[in-house]
């Protein structure tokens, strides 16, 4: 399993690249570290918990805020 930092990386690289304005979905990420992705899912939604508190992302449903872990179905995750 990646380190919390190791998935933070990725998910700083591919907002960046995605831009402002534009987000992506958890699932990008775990898919680009594992090959077992759905086992990886609940450390990216913690990786990005973390990274929205500190301000650096933004997770979003359906257009408002979320708690990345707390939220039940898709979320989406995007530059601040």
């Amino acid at each position: 399993m990646p380190s919390a930092k190791a998935l933070e990386a990725e998910i700083t690289r591919q907002v960046t690249a995605r831009g402002a304005g534009k987000t992506i979905c958890p699932s990008e990420v775990a898919r680009a570290l594992s090959d077992d992705w759905r086992d990886l899912m609940p450390a990216v939604r913690a990786a990005a918990a973390d990274m929205a508190a500190r301000g650096e992302i933004t997770v979003t449903q359906r257009g408002q805020p979320v708690d990345a872990v707390a939220a039940r179905g898709p979320i989406r995750l995007g530059l601040p």
